[in-house]
Order: C-alpha cells, then structure tokens, then sequence
C-alpha cells in the first residue's frame, strides 16, 4: 500500500483528542492497511492514526508476531502492578525515557471489519496497548517520562 509520514513531537495534531470510527469504510481500511505498512517501514511496534495525521481511534499494534487493530479501543481493566520500563516513540525519534505503565490491562476494540473483541496483556503488550491509547487522547510519552529523555539508537528503544 503506502507509507505515509509520520507526525513528530511539536506537530498539534499530536495532541487533539481523536474521534470514534462509526463504521468501517474502504477508506479507513486503506488507512489501517497503510498504517501497518508505515509502523514496519518505520520498525515500530505500535502506531495511532493521529502521529500519521488522522483524528480516527485506530491504533495498530504488533510486538510479536500478532498484529493487533484497534479500532474504538477502551481499556477495561487495569493491574495495581506496574512496570517501568523504556519507552520510545517513532513521533519522536532518536529519544527514549523511562515511564510507569500497568503490567496488566484488559482492552476491548473492534478490528478492521468491525468484530468487536477483548484482549488481556502483560509486559510489552500491555505498555504498547497504553502507549498508543494515550495518542488516541492526545498524550505523548514524553508527558509520562521519569526524568529526563537521553538519546538512543532507533534499535535501541521499544516503541
């Protein structure tokens, strides 16, 4: 499909809230298709539609082999236990920092043809499932980090 460009820290779009998918269309499954080829492109893990300019609640996600679209996505439950951990960010690149997640979490969200599921994750899954729900409510990871950003190489963070 396409690749397409990928917003960076300081673009607004980045922090507006985005809106509910109502109904699939062919357009928005272009979208998800060119989603998925721009996270691999970009050797992600996890992209929202809003970091490639869309204020759609779609995220894709795939940190083992098993992609994951979410579309209206909803956490439902939350561990007490947390992890931190690094986290990084292909909006903005060469920079990492270390934040607090869940080691849990419980989700709901429809896929790309609208077949509503749940899924329970821990560790990496669980922090890729926060971090790119936190984009959906236009929260960037920098906003979450414990001390200060340092410089990394782009093989060198998580997300």
């Amino acid at each position: 499909m396409a690749i397409r460009k990928i917003r960076q820290l300081g673009d607004d779009i980045l922090r507006k809230k985005c809106r509910e998918v109502p109904e699939m269309t062919p357009k928005l499954q272009e979208l998800i298709e060119d989603m998925y080829d721009t996270m691999y492109e970009a050797e992600g893990v996890g992209l929202a539609a809003s970091q490639v300019g869309i204020l759609k609640r779609i995220v894709v996600i795939d940190v083992d082999g098993t992609p994951y679209t979410m579309v209206n996505p909803k956490i439902l439950e939350i561990s007490d236990d947390t992890e931190t951990a690094s986290e990084g960010c292909l909006s903005v690149p060469g920079k990492a920092g270390s934040v607090t997640r869940p080691a849990f979490v419980r989700a709901e969200a429809w896929d790309e043809n609208m077949v509503h599921y749940e899924v329970e994750a821990e560790g990496y899954l669980a922090r890729a499932i926060c971090h790119e729900l936190d984009h959906l409510e236009g929260i960037v990871y920098v906003d979450k980090v414990e001390g200060e950003l340092y410089d990394v190489q782009e093989e060198d963070y998580e997300e």
